[in-house]
């Protein structure tokens, strides 16, 4: 198991091969936490990720001979990415297995770091076989994504850097997937400051080391998509759980809807893009499921940036449904003139902007003499959307929010 020692040594091994992020106060939560919060910005890694920190220490404790042959992973994207730059850094070849539907940004990266990448499987455990197999056949030493001493000290680097620059820290929100970097965190943190409260936060269709914590062994569990597909895990690891079990406080969860939020507020508000995986901490503050002091000392770790363009849009039209600041509501009117310009005129008049209406007779469920207007809008919030609901309604109309 690693050390306090273990990551000290990281911290020197991999000194100017990663970037020393910033953890910056954040003024954005006053609506739903007094506390003093900061952003742990590993996002600003080099290849987008806190992952920078475990592959390179990892790679720089390989023998000569180990170098040679060369390593292979099973990764979703981050760790691929992060061990292909270093690799292609220090001169090491790399192969990465990784699943059909992985992120293609991570993919795309991955190659252009140099390494060789194979897609295979449509999960991470059918693509680690295809790893393992490949260690065994062609002598290629496997460098797992989390559960390794030695990326697991490299991730604890991050947890040195926080003592550092939020030494009066109390509290520290972390992602958690196979638990590397809330394990690693959590080790270098208690050892000198065992008041400071480590919490991990996982997406709810991929909560691994909560069922496991549960169980009071690793289980693996059946998960489903998720936005943080960085941390879909179907189970914590052997090394990691026990550290978890330890140290860290409190797991706790959070659903889709909202994930998104927290990448828009974090986009809107921090003008800080981040993954699925990384915002899971911030939807733990916003949704209530982590309770802060005011004025407490908190970090919220932000793990990585790396997602799809094409994504981003989803999630903000997603975030911003989740907001209430989009609806689209379907609103029976009488089929006769002026109908739709009296419900457009409704709705401006009480601040909304419409973006699209359509108009349903043939396949709606109404009777002959009406019409369905689905209109989308934006609004100031969900306040503002049962405003204009009740308002409709008291009209008359029969409203029916989509979701």
């Amino acid at each position: 198991m690693p050390t306090f020692t273990d990551i000290q040594a990281a911290a020197e091994r991999i000194r100017g091969g990663v970037v020393e992020t910033p953890c910056t106060e954040a003024r954005i939560d006053q609506d739903f936490t007094g506390a003093r919060l900061h952003l742990k910005l590993e996002n600003l890694q080099r290849t987008g990720s806190f992952k920078d920190r475990g592959a390179l220490n990892r790679l720089l404790t390989l023998s000569e001979e180990e170098r040679t042959r060369g390593v292979v992973t099973a990764s979703a994207g981050n760790h691929a990415q992060a061990l292909a730059y270093h690799g292609g850094r220090l001169g090491i070849p790399v192969t990465v297995v990784m699943p059909q539907g992985a992120p293609l940004t991570k993919v795309t990266n991955t190659r252009r770091y140099g390494a060789r990448v194979i897609q295979t499987g449509t999960i991470l455990d059918e693509a680690a076989v295809e790893a393992r197999r490949l260690e065994r056949e062609e002598g290629l030493v496997f460098v797992s994504a989390f559960d390794d001493e030695a990326v697991i000290a490299g991730q604890g680097t991050i947890g040195l850097e926080i003592g550092r620059q939020v030494p009066d820290v109390r509290t520290v929100l972390v992602p958690v997937g196979g638990g590397g970097m809330i394990a690693g965190i959590a080790l270098a943190l208690k050892e000198e400051r065992p008041e400071v409260r480590i919490i991990g936060v996982e997406a709810e269709a991929a909560a691994s080391a909560k069922a496991s914590l549960k169980a009071g062994r690793p289980v693996q569990i059946r998960h489903s998509h998720t936005l943080a597909d960085g941390i879909a895990v179907k189970r914590v690891g052997d090394l990691t759980f026990p550290i978890i079990q330890r140290l860290v406080d409190d797991i706790v969860t959070v659903g889709e809807e909202e994930i998104a939020a927290a990448i828009l507020l974090l986009l809107e508000r921090r003008k800080t893009v981040v993954e699925g995986a990384g915002a899971v901490g911030m939807a733990a503050l916003m949704t209530g499921r982590v309770r802060l002091a005011d004025d407490e000392p908190a970090v919220v770790v932000l793990s990585g940036g790396n997602i799809d363009i094409t994504m981003i849009s989803r999630i903000i039209d997603r975030g911003l449904v989740f907001d209430g600041r989009a609806a689209r509501l379907r609103v029976r009117v009488p089929d006769r003139p002026g109908s739709l310009a009296e419900l457009t005129r409704i709705v401006a008049e009480m601040g909304a902007n419409v973006l699209e209406v359509v108009h349903r007779r043939a396949f709606a469920d109404i009777r002959v003499g009406d019409v369905e207007i689905v209109i989308h809008m934006e609004t100031r919030g969900r306040d503002h959307v049962e405003e204009i609901i009740r308002r409709l309604e008291e009209l008359g109309h029969e409203v029916r929010e989509e979701g």
